[in-house]
């Protein structure tokens, strides 16, 4: 059996706009938004990230830019995109770390680890995701914006 690790990450600031705050697929009730092209999911983009580094094909830039143009804003689509990319290997577990003050993560960790189970086609067990305030060292702990780092562990 061979094994590949994957890092992704991703950040984007907040943003007063009409668009939703979602992470992880789930949307969460907080008055601002991400700033991006996209929907701005930071933890779907640090996902597309770490297959995007097992694969070496990079999604995130010019394939999602061109996706954006055509009017497909949903990180979701971009990630499909990254999964076809993995051809036969398998994913085995995916772990998540995000940096932010507000909105608090944990009333929605376990419907993003669904969501993200889901999207993946893996068992909501093989999902971890944990949250932290970086004791607000950050300009994401000062609740400037969202930072999400994404581990993930194929096997073929």
């Amino acid at each position: 059996m061979r094994v590949k690790t994957g890092l992704g990450q991703d950040s984007h600031a907040f943003e007063d706009s009409d668009k939703a705050l979602i992470l992880g697929g789930v949307e969460f009730d907080h008055p601002q938004a991400l700033s991006g092209n996209s929907d701005a999911d930071v933890v779907l983009h640090a996902i597309t990230n770490a297959i995007s580094s097992i694969s070496g094909q990079n999604v995130l830039g010019k394939v999602a830019d061109e996706l954006c143009q055509a009017g497909i804003v949903d990180s979701r689509e971009y990630l499909k995109v990254a999964l076809a990319d993995l051809g036969d290997w398998r994913i085995e577990h995916v772990a998540i770390s995000i940096e932010c003050l507000v909105p608090k993560i944990s009333p929605n960790i376990d419907a993003m680890k669904r969501s993200i189970a889901q999207l993946l086609d893996i068992e909501t067990a093989d999902v971890g995701i944990t949250a932290t305030t970086g004791e607000g060292l950050s300009a994401f702990g000062q609740g400037k914006g969202i930072q999400a780092f994404c581990l993930m562990t194929v096997s073929q």
